[in-house]
């Protein structure tokens, strides 16, 4: 199945910047987010939804992104900051933080998803989906999952246990094993269910 092409913009003749974040599913590490501003006639095949797109296609788009974005930048909120305002607040300032440090100012943002607070005067769009439907969005959250993952691995080399080089830090089986056998690291939410209940009963 062919799949649908993006959009390049939602309001026309406007400075515009996608925003996604990556990571908040995870048990363990940071919450990331970028805002990409992209010229109005960008256009890409390959570019979707970074969860739509294999490792090496979203490394692969990664800098090709970086050099044809008019701006973008990338944020992030770590684990202990997460447990103190909450995945949801920490997406939200994550997001924000990536858009207050774009070097050309957005005049509107879309932003992934169905809910945004924002922490300036910038007029924005929710987007459910979105980064399966704009270019910019898209761009955003294949920043947010590369530079997550990229972080992730350098975690890993200090707790190789928790197999973080695969899982990045979301629930799997081997996760949570680990977390069983192990405990919890410094870079565990705390405030997340580390343990699923029908694992701690099988002894």
């Amino acid at each position: 199945m062919k799949k649908q092409k993006l959009l390049s913009y939602f309001k026309e003749n406007t400075i515009e910047a996608g925003c996604d974040e990556a990571g908040r599913g995870c048990l363990a590490g940071p919450v990331f987010a970028a805002a990409v501003i992209l010229p109005a006639d960008f256009e890409n095949d390959l570019l979707n939804d970074s969860k739509q797109l294999t490792e090496k296609q979203r490394y692969q788009l990664r800098p090709l992104i970086e050099e044809q974005a008019l701006a973008w930048e990338v944020a992030m909120l770590d684990n202990h900051e997460i447990d103190e305002v909450n995945i949801l607040n920490a997406s939200f300032m994550a997001m924000n933080h990536a858009i207050e440090k774009l070097k050309i100012k957005p005049e509107h943002l879309l932003i992934d998803g169905n809910r945004f607070r924002t922490q300036g005067k910038i007029p924005y769009t929710c987007m459910v989906k979105g980064d399966g439907r704009f270019y910019s969005i898209a761009a955003a959250s294949v920043l947010a999952k590369t530079y997550r993952d990229d972080f992730m691995l350098q975690l890993h080399r200090e707790f190789p246990d928790y197999d973080w080089n695969r899982n990045k830090g979301y629930p799997t089986k081997k996760h949570r094993e680990a977390i069983k056998k192990y405990g919890a690291t410094k870079y565990h939410r705390m405030t997340f269910r580390l343990l699923d209940e029908q694992l701690e009963l099988k002894f």
